[in-house]
């Protein structure tokens, strides 16, 4: 599976290279991963009674005015093919691999409070400044930090959280009670 699912990736990205559309095709196939992991389109198209021009008209019926016409000539082969389980898989390494190309990276950042436009943005400088590429970031929100950013991206981690250092400071308490 993963190397059909590379092969179909590598197809793509030299589709997306030659085209001279590798945003149209990042935001495509995010818009096709998300998609398709919030429906269960892949289960019900391998349904055995579901026969191959079914699932190409799904996919043109779906999006035929939506995506680039190599995608969807990529989604007609592999329902073609029956190919549907590598869908999500190839649509990831895409992604990838453009996001590599572009050296693009993600940042996950939790924090105990949402962060207003103006801080994402300074955070994001900040990374892309540090890390020497072009950050996105993705923040999510857990109160349980009490305060402070956990992030993540490249590789790297910062955890700046209260609840880290209160943690810290238990372990450490604990390891002087017993010395």
């Amino acid at each position: 599976m993963e190397r059909l699912s590379t092969v179909y990736a590598s197809a793509l990205f030299d589709l997306a290279i030659e085209h001279n559309a590798i945003d149209e095709f990042l935001s495509q196939a995010k818009f096709l991963c998300e998609t398709f992991s919030s429906l269960d389109v892949v289960r019900t198209l391998s349904h055995p009674q579901i026969t191959a021009h079914q699932r190409r008209e799904f996919f043109r019926n779906a999006f035929q005015d939506k995506i680039h016409v190599d995608f969807l000539g990529f989604l007609c082969l592999v329902a073609e093919k029956n190919r549907q389980k590598y869908l999500q898989s190839a649509l990831s390494k895409l992604i990838s691999n453009i996001e590599h190309h572009k050296n693009l990276v993600k940042a996950k950042v939790l924090s105990a409070t949402p962060y207003d436009e103006s801080q994402s943005e300074s955070l994001r400088l900040m990374l892309s400044r540090k890390l020497g590429k072009t950050v996105e970031l993705e923040i999510n929100v857990d109160p349980e930090l009490i305060s402070g950013p956990y992030i993540f991206a490249d590789g790297y981690y910062i955890d700046l959280t209260v609840k880290k250092r209160l943690h810290d400071l238990t372990v450490t308490l604990k390891e002087g009670c017993s010395a």
